[in-house]
């Protein structure tokens, strides 16, 4: 069965992937990015019986290779892709699923990081990333991950879907994981001993929490580079940028920010951020 740790691009999945990491696969009390292979991302051609690019094909095969790679195990995948139905084929379901964990971040704040990760030009382009109902990201025989379509649409649209999940669904803010980790990381923790029949041990959460602040992971990245990282023109770009200095109010025009607010002023409003 698969625990999904779910979020839009750029919104902390990583970072939560890197504690629960942290946690479960360190012996010597280091992280590294190696840890990150025990949670790999879905869709992935590593996880796919056909080599098949399409929008439709890759959704045509969602369920297909959950069952097959994912039916006799208790697994965390990591996922960018909606909950939404993509031509009636289902993303996932309770068969294959034992719940969510969402990460949400404030798409003011999504929106920078957006523009850094893409190296777009400009925040109208980064904007229209953020608002596109009918947004796909993947690269065809791409050396990371994200080799197979992943249909995120738009900030809007990803929010709502998964927060429709009917099992054990758990929302966390990336904000809150950033200032009071240890709150946030036992609601994941006790989360998780629900699924995983695992009591948690308090110091090796603090172990965890400890070994990945957001300044040592971009000092590991420095060090050592990090795959997930974008690459132009065969240079990368940092993946861990900003952190908390990733600070709408201080980057973003007013504008652009207006814009974001009328969009999503439904969801910005449920999830306190305005």
């Amino acid at each position: 069965m698969i625990t999904w740790i779910a979020s839009y691009p750029k919104s902390g999945n990583t970072y939560l992937r890197s504690l629960i990491s942290a946690y479960f696969f360190s012996d010597s009390g280091k992280f590294d990015f190696d840890m990150l292979l025990n949670i790999l991302q879905f869709p992935s051609l590593k996880f796919s019986k056909n080599d098949l690019f399409s929008k439709k094909d890759a959704a045509q095969n969602w369920i297909l290779n959950q069952n097959h790679f994912f039916s006799k195990k208790n697994i965390f995948l990591k996922t960018h892709n909606t909950l939404r139905e993509y031509e009636g084929y289902k993303f996932t379901s309770l068969k294959q699923t034992s719940g969510a964990i969402y990460i949400v971040r404030d798409p003011r704040n999504v929106i920078t990081s957006l523009k850094n990760h893409y190296k777009f030009d400009n925040y109208d382009d980064a904007l229209k990333f953020l608002l596109d109902d009918r947004k796909v990201i993947g690269i065809k025989n791409s050396e990371k991950e994200v080799d197979l379509p992943h249909i995120i649409s738009s900030w809007k649209n990803h929010f709502n879907s998964w927060k429709k999940m009917e099992k054990n669904y758990l929302l966390i803010k990336y904000e809150n994981l950033l200032s009071t980790p240890e709150v946030e990381f036992e609601k994941i923790t006790n989360y998780i001993e629900t699924i995983f029949d695992r009591k948690f041990e308090k110091k090796r959460v603090l172990d965890a929490i400890n070994m990945n602040s957001f300044d040592k992971l971009k000092d590991l990245e420095k060090e050592n580079g990090f795959k997930e990282a974008p690459k132009f023109s065969g240079s990368p770009i940092s993946f861990f940028n900003l952190g908390k200095k990733n600070n709408w109010k201080n980057l973003l025009n007013p504008e652009i920010e207006k814009k974001i607010r009328i969009e999503f002023n439904k969801e910005m409003k449920e999830l306190n951020y305005i």
